[in-house]
């Protein structure tokens, strides 16, 4: 039975799903009409038993009911879009309303029972001494669900609290069969590119690779390790808390420790100390991985989402959940620091090369576009922050001239989620801002050790060698000229690619737009705003 026949049957469910696309904000509107397809074409290729689940919790809303509302009936259902929801809930692009009620997919009233997992806990964990379990499981996830337990080690020892993280029953069986549609849905979108008349994007690759992503979410064992190594990573800092983990684990169910506070969107602090809050989040997440990380490279956590996020009563950030992380190597963060210098000397073919270090380049014509058009933003005042590099690295996986590897498709993707809900933190706490500080706090320690390391290193901080700042002090002329003509090249001539033709009005182009553009430029450097 197809989904079609199931809506004939229960008076057209389908017909108040597809309107759901009308959530799109007003500039993907031409896309619409592609989400739509892409939603039936999803859920035909459910089991019937799922799609009749689905169809259920849509004729048993209300008939009033808010597109809002359905979707979150529907994504409760598909534990990828379950994800997916969680990832743009805090996207600005999304209408407020929209925004909230994804907000809700972050931390859910548990819909599975004690019963309903109490069999797995039996089985894999058995009798501990000591150990009590809750009565009641107390939250759900995308994937898991979560069971509240005491154990006291000893008869003189202090109870300890804590939570087992439990697979939810059948959450496996169904995110295999909606991974296995993942990849037959991106090539079907770039076939409906060409019908809707809209640019064909590399759907089939990037769903693929989120895909995969995806599968590591049932990897309670591997998510163990991430916490062990978390732990070490954030041993040093008192501010944030990495919940331990109990002996008792197994690679089916985490037992880890319970951790009380309230999700760090919540506003429940003045607003100066919200701001502390939302730069001890871009710290920990970003700026310490990213300025800290060594030969072995930098782990982030790939989800970073408010409902792994935690406020504790003494003050602390709590980093849960742990199942996906992504590494960047060494060289990765070097060539993220190089895109940037480029940016800021105005140097095309400094940025081009950083790129083809992060992925493999496919249209080196395309390429050098998009980075040209990106470098124009920068001398009309933009700040080449990761705000600016990760538009510029989505166009370019966007059209296909780049192929980026999985580890730097799951970071765009968390920077995404992390932007968003650093700005519903504190709007007044800008990411490049913490960036910039903890890389010139980087760049300063390894200031000491500069002189008895090669020049060519840039293990010494900052991801910065010597080499690169002399050529910096080098290039610094050049780039002066590149600002003042409108020379991309990267070549320092004068070369008048963006000259003011004859009898044009005048334009950015001009003295004055210059110096204008310059001021600007200046003054988002100086603070970063």
């Amino acid at each position: 039975m197809t989904l079609h026949s199931n809506i004939d049957q229960h008076s057209g469910a389908l017909a108040l799903l597809l309107p759901l696309t009308e959530l799109l904000p007003e500039n993907y509107a031409p896309y619409r009409p592609l989400l739509a397809d892409g939603l039936a074409f999803f859920l035909q290729r459910l089991s019937p038993d799922r799609q009749q689940a689905i169809v259920a919790a849509q004729i048993e809303l209300p008939r009033s009911a808010s597109r809002e509302r359905r979707v979150i009936s529907l994504f409760r259902l598909c534990p990828t879009l379950h994800k997916l929801g969680q990832v743009v809930a805090h996207d600005r692009r999304l209408s407020a309303d929209l925004r909230q009620r994804l907000q809700e997919l972050e931390t859910l009233a548990p819909t599975d029972s004690l019963a309903a997992v109490q069999p797995l806990l039996d089985r894999e964990v058995g009798p501990v001494a000591g150990l009590q379990l809750g009565q009641e499981t107390i939250a759900e996830g995308s994937v898991a669900v979560v069971v509240p337990f005491v154990w006291q080690q000893a008869q003189d020892a202090a109870p300890q609290r804590g939570v087992f993280k439990v697979l939810r029953p059948g959450v496996q069986e169904r995110l295999e069969e909606e991974l296995a549609i993942w990849p037959l849905l991106g090539t079907f979108l770039e076939e409906r590119c060409a019908h809707h008349g809209l640019p064909v994007l590399d759907y089939a690759n990037t769903l693929e690779t989120v895909a995969r992503l995806l599968a590591n979410e049932v990897r309670l064992d591997q998510e163990q390790e991430h916490l062990r190594q978390a732990a070490d990573f954030y041993a040093a800092s008192p501010d944030i808390l990495i919940p331990r983990l109990f002996p008792f684990c197994t690679p089916l169910v985490t037992a880890m420790e319970r951790v009380d506070g309230c999700k760090v969107t919540h506003q429940d602090l003045p607003a100066a100390e919200m701001r502390q809050r939302a730069e001890r989040v871009i710290r920990a997440l970003l700026a310490q991985p990213f300025w800290g990380s060594g030969e072995t490279g930098a782990m982030f956590h790939a989800d970073p989402h408010a409902g792994n996020l935690l406020a504790t009563p003494d003050g602390r950030l709590a980093i849960i959940d742990w199942a996906l992380t992504t590494r960047l190597t060494k060289a990765q963060c070097e060539a993220v620091v190089q895109l940037g210098l480029g940016a800021v000397t105005l140097n095309e073919t400094r940025v081009c090369r950083a790129i083809a270090a992060l992925g493999q380049v496919v249209d080196e014509a395309r390429v050098r576009l998009a980075v040209g058009a990106a470098i124009e933003q920068v001398r009309a005042g933009r700040f080449p922050g990761f705000d600016w590099m990760t538009s510029l690295l989505d166009s370019l996986a966007a059209s296909s001239a780049v192929r980026f590897p999985e580890e730097i498709a799951l970071f765009r993707k968390a920077l995404l989620t992390l932007s968003g809900v650093a700005a519903d933190v504190s709007e007044h706490m800008a990411i490049d801002r913490v960036l910039v500080r903890h890389g010139a706090g980087s760049f300063l320690q390894g200031l000491l050790r500069r002189p008895w390391a090669w020049a060519d290193s840039r293990a010494v901080g900052g991801h910065l060698s010597t080499v690169d700042l002399v050529g910096l002090c080098v290039d610094l002329p050049a780039t002066t000229l590149r600002f003042l003509a409108g020379d991309r090249s990267g070549s320092g001539g004068l070369a008048g690619r963006h000259a003011v033709h004859p009898g044009a009005e005048p334009s950015k182009r001009s003295v004055e737009g210059v110096s204008c553009e310059r001021g600007l430029w200046l003054c988002k450097a100086e603070g970063l705003q």
